[in-house]
């Protein structure tokens, strides 16, 4: 596989006129800024139900305007003169206060990924030159220790001093276009840093990706006008917030998207506690869920369709949605899953289905779900395809002469087009050129205008000079013996003989612990379906685990998978 040539004049001349499908119409005049964005909302809708959780803290827009004032009034004179703030804290009413107050203040929130170790959060400390960090309680006691001053929240609340009270209800009753003499965060400008924010490091090491205002407030804006969330509408959407803060999806979406769009959302600390999700949900009447596939099969099996009666959209992202998964959702809940598409350094969503009838490119009236895909681009956002090992550029709806759609690796670019990989320039070059984003994942844009995920270019092994799907063995190995996703998964491990080969790890192969499915068989059944000999694991290539390690962001967590293949395989 040759690799894309980021420094070739040529890749920059043949991507420079792409336009998006659909124009992002210009942002509101006070849409520079999330701060004056959420001020804005807060002063316009201050009896509006705002932020909840699971612990029965709720505040409408003007309240959580006055406690994040208070709260940013505090912090001046606890915090040191260094731009970013570290915090480790679980989605909960407190957490987004002290995103929302960092923010107020000037400051560049970055939340660190407290379920990781202490070698990767003091990664990021180094690198943003963090030397304080927000956490509560039982997080400051944990493994995770970083290498900077522990600022606890809970004891924040006895330093509020009725001087504070008093300037705070000063400043949010200051007009909307002199607040920020009060909030110097509110006049941050759209090329300011919001946040920086860490990868998974699901396939190599956490980056530190920058985002700036216009990143993360365009991203939301095109969310707005792909999925009709305006802030006017009535009844609001109830989003539930149980991914963590330092997951893109969960900074942007469950928090910002939700004070900028004035809608409201509920949190909860534990993105698996089923028990007490499902009840949060149906009595709070949540309407939007994210959450990511392999979470989502916890929830299946844990949780009633009485629980999920009021979502009327359960977005499903971070990873593939399996068709086994996707039948049983309807099956058992009712529900048809609208999955998406994006990543950390896209702000993150790239795309998405919708519930309604939605244009194709070329004006046909065409229904905004196609399960399998990940939907249309959000406007202002431009996808390309580019062959893997030509780099040529495969216009959508092309058809290869077997009669499928060609694939290539999936290039974006717009306004949510992350700023840099801070203070790592190689790794950005590698990544980034002239506005385009290499995402190294592999698919097709489809004759409507519906972009399709097959892989990510980690996910392939060149087996004998080819490049071998991954993801297509684990899909005909669950299809033929009827397991989940959470039961078997294909990674990829070097041979002295053909370069590379694909490695099974399973736990079961059967639903029925009396009737077991053997490595023996499940090679068979692969060679009778017609896979190609040379995609074919070896019966020597299967390790057997208890069960399949899930990362911090709710995915299966690939390195983790292929370090137990290397060990069992001692290679």
């Amino acid at each position: 596989m040759t690799q894309l040539r980021l420094t070739d004049a040529g890749v920059a001349s043949d991507l420079k006129d792409r336009l998006p499908d659909r124009i992002l119409p210009s942002l509101p005049a006070h849409w520079t800024s999330l701060g004056r964005v959420f001020v804005h909302n807060a002063k316009r809708y201050p009896d509006r139900q705002a932020i909840s959780d699971s612990s029965g803290q709720s505040l409408s827009y003007g309240e959580t305007l006055l406690q994040a004032t208070v709260l940013a009034r505090v912090l001046s004179r606890k915090l040191s003169d260094a731009p970013y703030v570290g915090l480790m804290m679980p989605p909960t009413v407190p957490a987004v206060l002290a995103n929302i107050a960092l923010t107020l203040l000037g400051k560049i929130p970055v939340n660190l990924n407290f379920q990781s170790n202490t070698e990767v959060v003091n990664s990021a400390v180094r690198r943003c030159g963090i030397k304080q960090v927000i956490t509560v309680g039982p997080i400051a006691k944990g493994k995770v220790q970083p290498a900077a001053e522990l600022v606890l929240a809970e004891a924040l609340k006895s330093e509020i001093t009725a001087d504070d009270l008093a300037w705070a209800v000063t400043a949010i009753n200051t007009p909307e276009e002199s607040i920020g003499q009060y909030l110097p965060g509110v006049n941050a400008a759209p090329e300011d840093t919001a946040t920086v924010m860490f990868t998974s490091g699901s396939t190599g090491e956490p980056k530190g990706v920058v985002l700036t205002q216009k990143n993360v407030l365009s991203n939301i804006f095109g969310v707005s006008e792909h999925a009709n969330l305006k802030p006017d509408n009535q009844p609001l959407d109830v989003i539930l917030g149980k991914l963590p803060l330092y997951h893109a999806l969960g900074f942007t979406i469950t928090v910002w998207c939700v004070l900028s769009l004035g809608q409201s959302a509920v949190y909860h600390p534990n993105p698996v506690d089923s028990r007490t999700i499902g009840p949060l949900m149906q009595k709070l009447g949540v309407t939007i869920m994210a959450s990511t596939p392999t979470l989502m099969r916890f929830f299946l099996s844990r949780c009633s369709p009485e629980q999920f009666k009021s979502v009327r959209w359960l977005l499903l992202g971070s990873e593939k949605l399996k068709p086994e998964l996707c039948k049983d959702i309807k099956s058992v809940l009712g529900i048809e899953p609208v999955e998406g598409f994006g990543c950390t350094q896209l702000s993150p969503v790239v795309a998405a289905n919708v519930p309604f009838s939605v244009k194709s490119p070329d004006g046909r009236e065409v229904y905004g779900n196609k399960l399998g895909s990940v939907g249309q681009p959000i406007p202002g956002t431009t996808v390309v395809i580019r062959a893997i090992d030509t780099d040529e550029i495969i216009e959508p709806g092309s058809i290869a002469a077997d009669g499928k759609y060609r694939e290539g690796v999936i290039w974006v670019n717009g306004p949510q087009v992350m700023k840099e990989y801070l203070g790592n320039p190689e790794a950005t070059a590698k990544v980034l050129f002239d506005g385009w984003f290499n995402t190294e994942d592999v698919g097709y844009v489809d004759a409507d205008g519906f972009l399709w995920i097959t892989d990510r270019l980690s996910r392939f092994a060149k087996v004998g000079g080819e490049m071998v799907p991954l993801g297509n063995i684990e899909t005909a190995i669950r299809q033929l013996t009827g397991v989940n996703e959470l039961a078997v998964a294909v990674t990829r491990l070097p041979d002295a003989k053909r370069g590379e080969k694909p490695v099974v790890v399973y736990t079961s192969f059967t639903k029925d612990p009396a009737q077991p499915v053997t490595p023996e068989q499940v090679c068979e059944l692969l060679k009778q379906s017609g896979m190609p000999a040379l995609w074919l694991p070896d019966v020597r290539d299967f390790v057997q685990v208890d069960e399949l390690p899930v990362g911090t962001t709710q995915k299966l967590d690939l390195k983790e998978i292929e370090k137990i293949a290397r060990e069992k395989l001692g290679t």
